[in-house]
């Protein structure tokens, strides 16, 4: 596609005015912008640490749990990974703003003097070019009206020799304008390449960090994941100090401590639970089918896997349903006063049913409990 000089130069001048007036201008919003997304960068680092400091406190006190011990100390490797994370973000956008940000406003600030004076001396020295152009074909028009008198051939020289110098004053001009044009879309094309090459590296960079923090991250979560798959699950130094406290010791009427807590579980047998959720049992005739606010006598007190066995009161039926989908209902205290007061750690399965309103946690993973025995308990 061929154009005329004064297209190119229009071109030329278009070029340097959209560096001047566009580019540079949008270099500087973009150093603003980019220290704004430093600061909250920072923000957001110093508000994690805080957050992950915390939860190794909680780990702290978890630790000295003889249940949670180890559950304390994945909380506190937790929050150790997780800053060293943030550790590692700090440096990244270090390297921002030294890479990118600081030579963005270097450069942004030395170029819009260096383009200014740039495009100034191209307007200048096109001006200059073109007012000699101009002043020859103003002398040939005057040559050219003197010759058309009787002295025609004494002109004839100089008219010549106008007509030469013309054509190289031309000559000169459009290759003044090709490589002015090609200069200045190169001048342009190097700034979008340097902010292209810049941000390429900075996208390295951050690559690189999400990949080191994905590393860091879940090299240990599957053993993170472990230490909390089961919260109902006791260390076995925990299950064997139980036990020993467990051991059968005659009272003041000479009956063993099993023996006591026998007769006080009887009257803790009419333990009954309101449902809280409604529950249907399909085509399983082993399940209990209830609506929400039933009530229903417990005919086994311990619970299976998740899942308790009683009567539904209003209707007679008995089956198995979800332990989660009942709590206790105004049961007398006093009730289980008479197996505590005989056992102390009758209170780790009786204390589900003293609670009122419900414990938030217990029921932490929502996952379907699985058993295979379903049937009708002998009762």
């Amino acid at each position: 596609m061929s154009r005329t000089p004064e297209d190119v130069n229009k071109l030329t001048e278009s070029t340097y005015k959209n560096v001047v007036e566009q580019f540079n201008p949008g270099l500087r919003n973009l150093v603003n912008l980019g220290k704004s997304y430093e600061k909250a960068v920072t923000a957001m680092t110093f508000a994690g640490k805080a957050y992950f400091d915390a939860v190794s406190k909680i780990g702290e006190n978890a630790a000295v749990s003889p249940v949670s011990r180890e559950l304390g100390v994945v909380l506190m490797e937790i929050s150790e990974v997780h800053k060293k994370a943030q550790l590692e973000l700090e440096e990244t956008f270090k390297r921002f703003h030294r890479e990118l940000i600081t030579e963005l406003e270097r450069k942004t600030d030395m170029d819009i003097k260096y383009m200014n004076a740039t495009f100034r001396r191209y307007q200048s020295e096109h001006k200059l070019k073109q007012d000699f152009l101009d002043k020859s074909q103003a002398d040939l028009k005057k040559l050219r009206r003197k010759s058309q008198g009787k002295h025609s051939s004494k002109y004839e020289i100089k008219e010549n020799e106008c007509v030469e110098t013309i054509s190289s004053r031309q000559t000169d001009m459009q290759r003044f304008i090709a490589e002015g044009c090609k200069e200045a879309l190169l001048e342009e094309k190097r700034r979008f390449c340097f902010l292209v090459e810049k941000h390429c590296a900075f996208t390295y960079q951050l690559a690189a960090f999400h990949d080191k923090a994905k590393e860091m991250l879940t090299v240990t979560l599957p053993s993170w994941q472990d230490k909390c798959t089961n919260a109902s699950r006791v260390p076995d130094t925990v299950i064997t100090m139980i036990e020993g406290l467990q051991t059968p010791i005659l009272d003041g009427n000479g009956l063993s401590r099993s023996e006591s807590v026998s007769s006080g579980m009887d009257m803790a047998k009419k333990t009954r639970v309101q449902t809280i959720f409604p529950h249907t049992a399909g085509n399983n005739e082993t399940l209990l089918s209830f609506e929400d606010g039933d009530i229903i006598t417990l005919l086994i007190q311990e619970e299976r896997d998740g899942w308790l066995y009683g009567e539904l009161e209003h209707t007679g039926q008995r089956g198995w349903f979800p332990s989660s989908y009942c709590r206790a209902y105004n049961e007398p205290v006093i009730y289980y006063y008479s197996a505590l007061a005989f056992n102390p750690f009758s209170a780790i399965t009786m204390s589900v049913f003293l609670i009122r309103g419900g414990n938030p946690f217990a029921t932490v993973k929502l996952r379907p409990t699985v058993t295979n025995d379903r049937s009708a308990p002998i009762i």
